[in-house]
């Protein structure tokens, strides 16, 4: 019995010893195991590349992600079975360009490093980026309180058989999702969506109805982009290259550890998380709608502008791109009478002039003195469609320019004013027409008399206290209604004569 006893416990040592180098074997197979699928993990795409995408038509387009070093990418797509491949870098970033037929769909795209993923229900069509402030935000539901016309319909009838697909870095099940950053980012939040009414009651409401309008004309699908944020200035969706040369915008604070407190008004971190992540990805061109937020620097605003779009064209590198954008609605601010945003408009309409192949669109006929956020966004949609109509896609026949100040005869106690982009002349005749001031030599402006002259068919501005004037002002005010409009329908640009 002695004896037994040690050799049990040495049999006891034993096993586990046993039991624990089979431990350590299992754990080491494991790890083995798990490190083997780590370096085979699925591809991993930005969040604009997905189910459900639109791919812009007849061009080459870029898809790229995330893999293993070295990895080798093969890319096949369903439209023509034509095959596609690449390295990955040593960051395990890859990228390649594809070729899109003519619009059609739905398609897929099979990519693979090993491990194969499939995109699946993609078209083929036009695709739009749309950004701005809160009335590009502005969903098809409305905001809070806030509705807007002729919407609800619409939502009701969203079928996701019609081919409008809208990605959106603003929004997620009707929550606002915030996102900026002091770094350039290389993906967002975001998601493409189909459309379905619940869908399509979250997103902006003028980019829908832009959307819309095009794809009922030209008969294709179309993709919208929307990445918008309300209350932001144009700096805040400016890059850090763009922004540079401006040397009253200190840029500093992008180099520190300082938090970012106020994102809609600061330089580059709404660029750098709602936009760069995006550039690679191919467009036709830019629905822009914003200013309101800048209309106390309008004399900067003039020269951010173009600036702006510039970089935008330089970033996306896919030519001189349509930009169309929208001009701000008549609203109170500090005041109807006040001409902040009577300066900014003009600002605009400058910038339309120096900026190559863009448009403006007016909406100085549905504004509100109160209401900042106009409720016919249906308007606003449309005339951007019709400047992409005519001009991106080479439709005619019908109206898309507002009627511009050409130039000014004074006669008879009279200032006679003429127009460019006017066939057919402005109207209503026969009726007096509002929203007009009248100066003399002491530049002070009284409400004038408009009125088409029957005779002449020409405008004619006068007022009973201003016998001898020099100059005439249109709608130069923060609030003011249109009242003349080409024979489409499309307002007539505000304007001044003056340059007090």
């Amino acid at each position: 019995m002695q004896h037994c006893i040690p050799i049990c416990v040495s049999l006891i040592i034993f096993k586990i010893i046993i039991m624990r180098k089979k431990i350590i074997l299992f754990i080491s197979a494991t790890f083995i195991l798990f490190s083997i699928s780590v370096l085979h993990a699925k591809i991993k795409l930005p969040t604009i590349l997905d189910n459900n995408m639109v791919l812009q038509q007849q061009t080459t387009v870029k898809l790229w992600g995330e893999s293993d070093p070295k990895a080798k990418i093969k890319v096949r797509t369903s439209w023509d079975n034509k095959k596609y491949t690449t390295t990955a870098g040593i960051d395990g970033n890859w990228l390649l360009t594809i070729e899109t037929p003519v619009a059609g769909g739905p398609y897929e795209i099979n990519i693979s490093d090993g491990k194969e993923i499939v995109l699946e229900n993609v078209l083929i069509g036009e695709v739009w980026f749309c950004s701005g402030q809160s009335n590009m935000e502005m969903p098809m539901r409305g905001f809070d309180r806030q509705p807007l016309k002729n919407t609800n319909d619409i939502i009701a009838k969203a079928k996701t058989k019609t081919p409008v697909r809208m990605y959106t870095t603003d929004s997620e099940n009707g929550y606002w999702v915030r996102q900026f950053s002091k770094k350039p980012e290389s993906d967002c939040k975001g998601k493409w969506l189909e459309n379905s009414p619940g869908n399509v009651a979250n997103i902006s409401a003028a980019a829908y109805f832009f959307a819309s309008c095009i794809r009922e004309v030209l008969e294709v699908p179309v993709g919208i982009i929307v990445s918008s944020w309300g209350g932001s200035m144009v700096e805040s969706w400016m890059s850090r290259e763009a922004l540079s040369p401006f040397r009253e915008i200190d840029l500093s604070f992008l180099d520190d550890d300082s938090p970012v407190k106020n994102p809609t008004s600061t330089p580059c971190v709404l660029y750098n998380a709602k936009i760069a992540p995006l550039i690679n990805f191919t467009m036709k061109g830019v629905l822009w709608y914003q200013g309101e937020s800048n209309r106390n620097n309008a004399d900067l605003y003039a020269r951010l502008m173009p600036a702006f779009v510039k970089d935008l064209r330089q970033k996306w590198d896919v030519g001189d791109f349509p930009f169309y954008f929208v001009q701000i609605a008549p609203f109170n601010y500090e005041g109807a009478d006040g001409t902040s945003a009577a300066r900014l408009r003009e600002v605009q309409f400058q910038n339309m002039k120096e900026i190559p192949n863009s448009g403006m669109v007016l909406t100085m006929d549905i504004g509100h003195p109160v209401f900042i956020h106009p409720m016919d966004k249906e308007t606003v949609g449309n005339r951007l469609a019709y400047w992409a109509l005519a001009k991106t896609y080479g439709k005619s026949g019908f109206g898309y320019l507002s009627p511009e100040y050409k130039s000014m005869e004074i006669k008879e106690g009279k200032i006679y004013i003429d127009f460019d982009n006017a066939p057919g002349g402005i109207c209503p005749m026969w009726t007096d027409l509002k929203g007009f001031e009248i100066a003399g030599e002491d530049r002070v402006f009284h409400i004038a008399k408009a009125e088409i002259e029957t005779r002449t068919a020409r405008l004619a501005v006068s007022c009973t206290d201003v016998p001898s004037p020099v100059a005439v002002r249109y709608l130069y005010k923060n609030y003011a209604e249109a009242s003349i409009f080409s024979i489409y329908g499309i307002p007539v640009t505000p304007f001044r004569t003056d340059n007090w």
